[in-house]
């Protein structure tokens, strides 16, 4: 029998909140502990696991916790450090659960804690980082027991911003930014994202600080992402806390597997009833996620599926609102990715059949106000551009090659533009 106990950070404290207990994966369910929701300051993991008495089924218990480790090729790296089963999601939470995303913790029961701190990086580590891509980040997951989403190489370090010098956290010690590294089969990914989240902030959009760190002559292989993590915050004391956070598949109950839409299962509609059910601002966080919407589909990223957008929750988990946007890259600047949306607009996930029109419709059916959803559609479409366009100059000035080509590439495979 498997027990896995389950803890969440709480202004800054770790607080019980039940275990997840079964034989094997398939029959592991979790429960919350009695004395952790008869506290009324306590709120639920997630939208989709509300207060109960009684277990959570399996499936309802995988879909949640799943979704908090990494996936594709990372995870089965991860998975052959460890001499485990990709598909044994319990062993994997087990070894990596001491930092996910978010503020939630999962320990074997009864197993030692393992003690917080950071070992400082050499030079040399962060160039093999860089060099080595997905099976380096996925050593460095298993050795500092840490999860982190996502289908690209990708790891958790805590950074020094006064000495310019990253560290390892090891067990419960938490992270400052997630380091990712270049894609080996989509030629300047990191310039991509970088430009994507740069022209994203000069539309008003809120992102996470993001900054590309150069190990050698700019070659893929010698950069990496660093993107500032929006889940931990500094106090007032100085003490590094974690905040809560799910994504939209997590909040839908929606597996993994599931994330890209298809047969127009309307997640759209699903996310902005979420907002108006359970966000502290709802109005204002609708919005906000329209102009992602919008900005997906004005950049090219057809890889906007319901993991990459996120709810954010307060230090005291009362409430909750729209993460900033993150994981924006232009895929169709890449002849191997595809031009379908992984979000249907009006019933249309081909980016080459979507157009205005489409977007009044969704706003309709998402339950928008259409006057104030186009207004922010014209505003982003008419501004797009400029914002690129400066955003492609910041790049230049701090020195980075290459970004010009990319912006025409933008440019050149969108298929709106504003009229």
């Amino acid at each position: 029998m498997r027990n896995l106990a389950v803890y969440i950070e709480k202004e800054g404290r770790q607080v019980y909140v039940g275990n997840i207990a079964g034989s094997n994966q398939e029959d592991a369910c979790f429960c919350y502990s009695e004395e952790y929701m008869s506290n009324p300051r306590n709120a639920p993991v997630s939208i989709r696991l509300p207060f109960t008495n009684i277990s959570y089924t399996p499936k309802a218990t995988r879909t949640f916790f799943e979704g908090l480790l990494p996936e594709g090729f990372t995870r089965r790296c991860v998975a052959d450090w460890m001499h485990i089963d990709q598909n044994d999601y319990l062993s994997l939470l087990s070894g990596l659960g001491c930092e996910c995303i978010g503020a939630v913790r999962i320990l074997e029961e009864d197993s030692p804690e393992v003690e917080a701190s950071y070992q400082k990086l050499s030079l040399e580590d962060v160039k093999n980082l860089a060099k080595e891509g997905v099976s380096e980040s996925a050593q460095l997951v298993t050795k500092a027991h840490l999860s982190l989403t996502g289908a690209s190489g990708k790891v958790g370090l805590y950074y020094d911003d006064k000495k310019g010098e990253w560290y390892l956290p090891i067990g419960n010690a938490p992270s400052t930014h997630i380091v990712k590294q270049s894609h080996v089969r989509l030629d300047r990914i990191v310039v991509n994202e970088q430009l994507c989240l740069m022209t994203a902030k000069y539309l008003g959009i809120e992102t996470p600080e993001s900054f590309i760190i150069n190990m050698g002559d700019q070659r893929d292989e010698d950069i990496l992402f660093a993107t500032k993590r929006y889940d931990r915050k500094v106090s007032e004391e100085g003490v590094l806390l974690r905040l809560h956070q799910e994504d939209f598949a997590q909040a839908m109950g929606i597996a993994a597997a599931d994330k890209y839409e298809h047969d127009q299962r309307g997640y759209l509609k699903q996310m902005f009833h979420i907002l108006r059910q359970y966000s502290v601002d709802p109005m204002t966080d609708q919005l906000k996620l329209w102009d992602i919407c919008v900005f997906n589909f004005l950049i090219g990223n057809t890889d906007n599926h319901i993991k990459n957008i996120s709810l954010l929750y307060s230090e005291n988990l009362r409430s909750i609102k729209l993460a900033p946007a993150y994981d924006i890259v232009s895929t169709t600047v890449y002849e191997s990715s595809t031009r379908n949306m992984a979000l249907s607009i009006a019933g249309k996930y081909s980016i080459d059949e979507i157009d205005r029109k489409a977007f009044e419709e969704e706003a309709k059916n998402v339950g928008l106000g259409t006057s104030i959803a186009m207004k922010r559609f014209d505003y982003l479409a008419h501004n797009f551009t400029k914002a690129l366009d400066q955003a492609e100059c910041t790049l230049l000035e701090q020195g980075f090659h290459g970004v010009d080509a990319m912006k025409k590439a933008i440019i050149t495979k969108r298929n709106y533009t504003d009229r």
